[in-house]
């Protein structure tokens, strides 16, 4: 079985992104710029290996959570996206095209309560 193998990332929304960056840096030392901060950490099994978890703030009107109403959406790394997508597929789960970045692959779904998962195979250096 494919499982989700770490959090890439927690995205939240917000209607005053510059004000909640200014709330998470002054209380939380999160120092977002433009909007994200990249945590990075080394691969345990592999400490030669770089990877990072993406905390990000968007508007409330964005269209990256998709019809989801939910205030956040978290991303979820995968090691391997298509056996991710033919089981989930199999399962009933409906998923949106993939898209291909630079530093990855990445696909969505949305849980039963309409929560937007964003699912990303990080691209091997």
């Amino acid at each position: 079985m494919e499982a989700v193998t770490g959090i890439g990332g927690v995205f939240m929304k917000a209607r005053d992104p510059k004000a909640m960056e200014a709330w998470y840096r002054a209380h939380l030392g999160i120092d977002a710029k433009n909007g994200y901060v990249n945590f990075d950490w080394r691969e345990k099994d592999d400490p030669e290996r770089m990877g990072r978890t993406v905390w990000s703030l968007f508007p409330t009107n964005t269209t990256y959570f998709g019809s989801s109403t939910s205030p956040y959406m978290i991303n979820y790394r995968v090691a391997n996206l298509d056996r991710m997508i033919e089981q989930l597929k199999r399962g009933g789960v409906a998923v949106e095209n993939v898209k291909d970045y630079s530093y990855g692959r990445f696909t969505w779904v949305t849980d039963p309560e309409g929560t937007r998962i964003e699912l990303w195979e990080p691209r091997r250096k």
